[in-house]
């Protein structure tokens, strides 16, 4: 009959649902801070046994911490969270800002791409500007490319993270200290007075030695990067080539970085389609 479900639909309709928990869970316990895992469970209508499920499972993505029964938020203005989180974040602004950085690259360049969920939606659409060569450190984005025509991948190994599913660590600094690309695109956990900031030591060496590796280097902020703080500096503004924020950037963000001589580019809010290169027509 119609109306019957087999065993994986039924399967799949429970890990939406627990999708959709965890991920209103993890909304709940940042805007929080903490909450108790009773209060949890009374407040989402299921047991304690399900949200000490769904907690091990987020703390082992890096997005919350349980502990002595609370849950604590990781994520909050001070840490960066796994890519699983954020990949869910701003994510019509992130399209915004990998459809405007298109306009950087052309076909024949070589390009570092860091392990950001922002410049990972600029995967899709490379292929409206092969040839080209990416190097990247980030498995999802090699998962990615692997099977886009006339793209030429470098993957740079060294230890693996999987919170941000990327390899990082002494040996991935040493493959990037033997390439020079042409540019550089990447983007960042937060700003704080115009200078980009991580909370990853081992990421912003890596992002530093892409940095220096690139002829040209571009970066990708939406708006809420201002608002966020991290631990480690990265790199000024002004050293970029470009800066790519989205409309919903404040203008006061907007004239203060032109006003120190950082090129700016706002990303349109919606995007014009990706126009083929004349290879594809």
């Amino acid at each position: 009959m119609s109306g019957d479900r087999g065993p994986a639909e039924a399967a799949g309709g429970r890990q939406a649902r627990q999708l959709a928990r965890q991920r209103a869970i993890t909304e709940a316990v940042m805007a929080e801070g903490a909450i108790r895992i009773d209060e949890l469970a009374e407040r989402f209508g299921i047991s304690q046994m399900t949200v000490h499920r769904d907690l091990d499972e987020l703390a082992g993505l890096g997005v919350l911490r349980k502990q002595r029964g609370v849950a604590t938020a990781l994520a909050t203005s001070l840490v960066e969270s796994s890519d699983v989180y954020r990949s869910n974040q701003q994510m019509t602004e992130k399209e915004s800002l990998a459809r405007a950085a298109l306009d950087f690259i052309s076909p024949g360049q070589a390009l570092f791409l860091d392990d950001s969920t922002t410049v990972l939606q600029i995967a899709p659409h490379l292929r409206h500007r092969t040839p080209l060569t990416v190097i990247t450190n980030v498995l999802t984005l090699i998962n990615q490319l692997q099977a886009t025509r006339n793209i030429t991948l470098l993957g740079l190994g060294g230890q693996y993270y999987n919170w941000c599913s990327a390899f990082m660590g002494r040996m991935t600094i040493q493959a990037i200290s033997n390439l020079q690309a042409d540019t550089f695109i990447m983007s960042t956990a937060a700003i704080t007075g115009d200078v980009a900031y991580h909370q990853s030591l081992e990421t912003v060496d890596i992002k530093r030695a892409m940095f220096d590796a690139a002829n040209v280097r571009i970066l990708l902020a939406d708006h809420t990067k201002f608002e966020k703080r991290a631990l480690h500096a990265l790199v000024p503004l002004s050293d970029f080539d470009t800066v790519i924020v989205d409309a919903a950037t404040p203008d006061e963000h907007i004239k203060r970085m032109q006003a120190k001589g950082i090129h700016v580019v706002v990303a349109p809010k919606d995007p014009r389609p990706v126009l083929p290169t004349a290879e594809e027509q």
